[in-house]
Parts: C-alpha cells; structure tokens; sequence
C-alpha cells in the first residue's frame, strides 16, 4: 500500500485521544522499536521487543543487559511522548533533550560515561560521524535551537509536512547533537512531527538499512 493511501486511512480514522493512538499504533509501536534498534544493535530481535512492550519482561535471556535497555527503553519514551502527541506539542530542544534521555538511560559504557558525556546532555566531544564529524560540541546548542525555530517555521500543510519530516531527520544525524543514540532519537523525532501533524508514522526496516544510510550521506555531502 503506498504511503498516501496510508495517509488517507490514518485521517480517516480521526485519531485524537490518547485511546485512539494506543489502539492505531498497537502493533506499530512493536514493529517500529524493533527495527529502529536492530539497526544499531544486531542482539535485538523481535520477540524480545514485543514480550517487553506486551509484558513486560523477558525471559531466559543471556545476552548483553544494554539490548534489554534498550528495548525497555523504546517503550518508556514511546509511554512518555503519546499524551504530548495528543497535545500537539511543538518540537524543542528541551524535548529533544528529554526524549534522549528516556532512550539512552543505561546504555552509555564506561568510556563515554568517564568522559562526562550523560543521556540528556548534548556532547562534550568531537565524534566522527560517516563521511563528516557533526557539530563541534560547542556548536550543538545553537544549532538546535536554529533547527527547532527553523521547523516550526515551515508551514505545515501538504506535501510540506512528509518533507519537513525527512529535513528534520538528516539535519539532526547532519548535527548529531549527542555522544550516542542519534539514530535512534532523529527516527522517533521524524515520526513525532508527522503524528503532531497528524501523519502517520514510518518503520525503517532493518532490511532497508542501506538505503537509509545511504541517504543519510547524501545529505551531509550536498545538503538535500
């Protein structure tokens, strides 16, 4: 099914309250959390994914406790933004910050920890990312607020919103704001902006990985 016909059933099913979101993103939010993380990290699998999000836990398992973080975490930061889906709430850096915060909880090893760097605090170190390095450290917290200022400027109807959505993800990889889970929170921030705008949100399968990566590196080296 292409995309703008999902977007026609998503529009029409008049998606408001917090109980419409849970019950339109039930399977979603499964599928989207898996594939957002195995991207980076090949321990995840799906049913690990889904016995978290359904119950909780995770039974039997003898692999490294950060892929548990991390699935667990998916879950707290997709519980954390669905009522500020439901109020429409702007894109901030305040909640860029926050939404890094409830992904990487846990997960930053010791190297990174002994160099100051924090979930929910912009990067203390230069970091080398693809063909380019990102923001220097000291560039970061201008450049976000630019970013947030400069997407609440686009006007948010037609074709505009698809668009402003792909921006908003390769500008933020392009600044790479943090020492670690970047990917992670400009995937989330792509979809919150089109689910405030009322769109409906998008997987990165892990089978497209390629792909994505390769336009990821498209952006940084010509800026489109």
């Amino acid at each position: 099914m292409a995309y703008e016909d999902i977007k026609k059933a998503w529009q029409e099913r008049k998606i408001e309250k917090k109980e419409d979101y849970e019950t339109a993103l039930d399977n979603f939010k499964i599928i989207f959390a898996y594939n957002s993380g195995v991207i980076e990290n090949p321990e995840i699998t799906y049913h690990n994914t889904r016995e978290i999000f359904k119950n909780g836990k995770v039974i039997n398992f003898t692999g490294d406790l950060r892929t548990i973080y991390e699935i667990e975490n998916q879950k707290k930061c997709y519980d954390f933004l669905i009522q500020k889906i439901v109020a429409r709430e702007p894109i901030t850096p305040e909640l860029i910050r926050e939404i890094h915060k409830k992904l990487t909880a846990g997960t930053y090893d010791q190297n990174r920890w002994e160099k100051g760097e924090r979930p929910g605090e912009y990067k203390k170190h230069d970091s080398v990312v693809g063909d380019g390095q990102g923001d220097m450290p000291e560039e970061v917290p201008n450049d976000m607020v630019q970013l947030c200022e400069e997407i609440a400027e686009i006007p948010d109807k037609g074709e505009n919103i698809l668009k402003t959505a792909a921006y908003l993800h390769c500008k933020f990889e392009n600044i790479h704001p943090f020492a670690d889970g970047n990917g992670r929170v400009g995937r989330t921030l792509m979809n919150y902006y089109l689910m405030i705008h009322n769109y409906p949100p998008l997987v990165v399968a892990n089978e497209t990985k390629d792909l994505y990566y390769g336009a990821l590196m498209i952006y940084d080296k010509t800026g489109e």
